[in-house]
């Protein structure tokens, strides 16, 4: 069965983001299931809103990967959301993301799981910390550290799939290149996920 976010959660998360940051708040068309983001024009006080025609819906594996072996994450930059299928095929799960805050930011392609940590510890990469010289050069496993409860790194130096403690940056572009999942969603992930499992960013 797939997994998705309650109307009332979402809208609550989005009244939430909005009231709390002035940032960009998603939220979810109850009749069309199209996401719509509304956003705040810098310096204005005007609001646009765009919305994502690819919306936050169930797909079928075979588009992207030859087969299943060691289970398979597909992750949709455009809708924000992580696909999950089991080697057997027979688990399927989907969830919301946080993605890059820029395209510069967002790495594409095909990678796999190398590493799972349970409790995961964090060090700004350089280029993060060059951008933020104020951020700490450690954080370790516990209610501040930006990587929540789990993470899933890959193959690619620096990126992660991981949790995060701050619910306001899913399903948003709020990261630093990572994609970020509810802290319950990665705990979940993580159970099903493999050092091996194939990766692919859309």
């Amino acid at each position: 069965m797939s997994k998705f976010i309650q109307p009332s959660r979402r809208a609550f998360l989005a009244g939430s983001a909005a009231s709390l940051s002035g940032l960009a708040a998603p939220a979810l068309a109850q009749d069309t299931g199209e996401t719509v983001e509304i956003e705040q024009e810098p310096g204005r006080g005007e609001t646009s809103v765009r919305r994502n025609i690819s919306s936050f819906r169930t797909l079928n594996w075979e588009p992207y990967f030859s087969n299943l072996r060691n289970g398979a994450i597909l992750v949709d930059t455009t809708s924000r959301a992580l696909h999950y299928w089991s080697a057997d095929g027979q688990t399927y799960k989907l969830y919301p993301t946080s993605v890059p805050l820029s395209d510069d930011l967002t790495r594409l392609g095909r990678t796999s799981v190398v590493r799972k940590v349970d409790g995961p510890s964090w060090r700004p990469t350089p280029s993060m910390k060059k951008r933020n010289p104020e951020w700490p050069d450690y954080v370790g496993p516990g209610p501040d550290n930006p990587l929540g409860t789990h993470a899933l790194y890959l193959s690619w130096t620096y990126y992660r799939i991981h949790g995060t403690h701050d619910t306001r940056k899913i399903g948003r572009r709020s990261s630093n290149g990572c994609i970020g999942l509810y802290n319950e969603d990665i705990a979940e992930l993580f159970s099903y996920a493999k050092v091996g499992s194939q990766v692919l960013l859309i």
